[in-house]
């Protein structure tokens, strides 16, 4: 860090020392330093990576320079890959070998982009802007959106905004990534320096072998060394004497990843194309409150009745010798049960005789845990849940929710002043008993099963963030609450908890009721009640850590008195990655790559951050773990 300030003011007496004691020829072609992992703290704004640019040390102020982007829809041809990145769109188009800019690249296909390299203040950057689109936050911008081609500390310097004040709708200034050759490098022939997004799997090997470079000279352009490792989502600068061409380019793009479609953004403006949205969900919303007005009424109707008759409170068990035509609903609960049905055409009403045959009269075989039974009801399975007290928030929430990662309430019963929910079924239990017990005879779970359940619990809370109306809060995100399917795909559980806030994105409810699961917990709602979907984000934080170690939240920390981020921290430091290594779940240690391991390390570290307006948004984690989950399946 020290080396790069004194350039700036001493370069004669720096450059003299370098090439005294160089132990190579080519560390006089030093350039810029390697940012590495630094991009991913996004509260850091020390310069000591070259997080906030490259250094203005170049031979000239300006330069024609390149850059390298892999092909991702909607920037996915030639003009809209220039207006990201401040390019030329017939330019990008005639050196990619293409016939127009409006031609598609496959999907991962590396694109080159002449851009103009000049300096802005002390650093080499080139301006492009872009607006501020539903779910972004500076850290999805740089990493995701611009592939590392520009950091969310140099979005935050340029545009003078934190991390926590973005809006929709709002047009950033993006310092583009570029640099221009040293005089140094100038004088050994080095005419371009090209900007390449690292993807896992490279090394500096490979990277050189597919621009014909020195690997030697590759190393020395980022102030490297032979021992020194680079990572998946940072960038490397490559010294080339000629411009790269598109045979250096092409190569195999990953898979995509086998998830269902996910929910798309809605678009920053507000305009009328967003009528249609408004429409549909004033209609459910309006059902909705309907059966939560019902169920209220009716519980108080059933609650005075119970207190008029002097009725005792009803067994929390079952009794294995009810019969059948004993347990006949009353008119007034049929009534209400119908009522729901009408309204709700999504949710069954069943008698209660359906369930006793479904689970063999609540037949202790049929138990799963808790007062969950497993039944069949006409040939499917299905979970059946007794759920006591008033239950109109959970059938208002399970009612207006339907997603594929959201298990689904199908069905609904009363009976004897008992409730019982009738969910799809979840054939491979829950999280919990796959990555803390192994789950018996089903054994382990690989890498990428862990990769695509988290990216589903993602993308199911992305869902209950911002595409039910009002927002939904889980409040209980944890591993015994993430079910598995036939096909180990995810489905978030129990939303016995879950809370609507009308608060925006960024603001808070408050509440004095605090309940939860220790451990998930995040710091602001323990200590002052405040709720919001970052309270999720922390949750998930958790259990990214708890998913890759295979070890609970409490055993992570070791019975020690310290924080879950503060291990994170001890993990992604320069020189933890033998903790991390050992930290890693024994049964994937040797199939997870190192890097993709730390990257999620490294997010689940922002998840956990104390100020929860810091948190990433759940889209910004789909983003990124689907760039995971694609490139471990390369």
């Amino acid at each position: 860090m020290g080396r790069r300030h004194v350039l700036s003011f001493f370069p004669a007496i720096i450059l003299s020392v370098a090439l005294a004691f160089s132990l190579s020829s080519w560390v006089a072609l030093a350039q810029q330093p390697y940012v590495g992992l630094a991009t991913s703290a996004c509260t850091n704004m020390a310069n000591n990576n070259s997080v906030l640019g490259y250094d203005c040390n170049g031979a000239t102020t300006s330069c024609q320079s390149y850059l390298m982007f892999r092909s991702q829809a909607p920037y996915n041809t030639s003009a809209t890959i220039a207006a990201l990145l401040g390019g030329d769109s017939s330019k990008v188009a005639s050196i990619n070998s293409v016939s127009g800019s409006s031609v598609v690249f496959d999907e991962g296909r590396l694109v080159i982009v002449p851009v103009n390299c000049s300096c802005s203040g002390q650093y080499y950057q080139v301006n492009s802007s872009y607006v501020v689109q539903s779910g972004d936050g500076f850290f999805f911008i740089a990493n995701n959106t611009y592939q590392a081609l520009s950091t969310c500390q140099a979005l935050q310097r340029v545009n003078n905004v934190s991390a926590t004040t973005l809006y929709v709708g709002e047009k950033l200034v993006v310092p583009v990534r570029c640099s221009c050759p040293t005089k140094n490098q100038t004088d050994s022939g080095v005419n371009y320096l090209l900007n390449y997004p690292v993807t896992s799997g490279d090394g500096i090997s490979t990277i050189a072998a597919r621009f014909d470079v020195d690997a030697n000279a590759i190393l020395a352009a980022n102030e490297m060394s032979s021992t020194s490792t680079i990572y998946a989502f940072t960038n490397l600068l490559i010294p080339m004497v000629n411009p790269p061409n598109s045979s250096e380019t092409v190569s195999s793009p990953p898979p995509p990843p086998s998830t269902p479609p996910t929910f798309v953004s809605p678009p920053s403006s507000k305009g009328s194309n967003k009528t249609w949205i408004y429409v549909t969900i004033g209609v459910i919303g309006g059902g909705v409150l309907i059966v939560g007005v019902c169920v209220l009424f009716f519980l108080r109707r059933v609650r005075r009745r119970k207190e008029s008759t002097n009725q005792g409170v009803f067994s929390k068990s079952f009794e294995a010798g009810e019969k059948p035509d004993n347990r006949k609903l009353d008119e007034e609960s049929q009534d209400f049960l119908e009522n729901i049905s009408s309204m709700a055409q999504s949710i069954k009403v069943y008698s209660f005789i359906e369930l006793q045959q479904a689970t063999d009269n609540f037949s202790s075989d049929c138990l799963i845990k808790g007062s969950v039974y497993c039944g069949k009801i006409k040939g499917d399975l299905a979970a059946i849940k007794k759920v006591n007290g008033d239950v109109s928030r959970e059938v208002e929430i399970l009612n207006k929710v339907n997603h594929f990662n959201v298990l689904k309430l199908s069905g609904i019963c009363f009976n004897d002043g008992n409730w019982y929910f009738v969910y799809e079924y979840a054939v491979n239990g829950s999280l919990d008993e796959w990555i803390f017990k192994g789950n018996g005879e089903g054994g382990s779970l690989t890498w990428n099963q862990r990769v695509q359940i988290l990216l589903d619990v993602a993308t199911g809370l992305n869902y209950l963030h911002y595409f039910t109306t009002p927002p939904l809060v889980h409040k209980d995100i944890r591993s015994s609450n993430v079910l598995l399917d036939g096909e180990m795909r995810a489905k978030i559980a129990s939303l016995g908890l879950a809370r609507s806030t009308e608060a925006e994105e960024g603001e808070f409810a408050l509440t004095r009721h605090i309940v939860g699961t220790k451990g998930y917990m995040a710091p602001e709602y323990l200590e002052n009640g405040l709720i919001s979907v970052k309270l999720d984000v922390y949750a998930f934080g958790v259990l990214l850590l708890e998913t890759i170690s295979g070890k609970e939240a409490v055993n992570i920390c070791g019975g020690e008195n310290r924080q879950l981020a503060d291990v994170v921290n001890s993990l992604t430091s320069d020189d933890g990655q033998d903790n991390l290594l050992h930290f890693i779940d024994p049964s994937i240690r040797e199939d997870c790559p190192l890097d993709l391991v730390l990257f999620i390390t490294k997010m689940s570290g922002s998840c956990l951050d104390k100020n929860p307006t810091a948190r990433p948004s759940m889209e910004e984690i789909i983003q990124s773990l689907s760039k995971v989950m694609a490139t471990s399946q390369a």
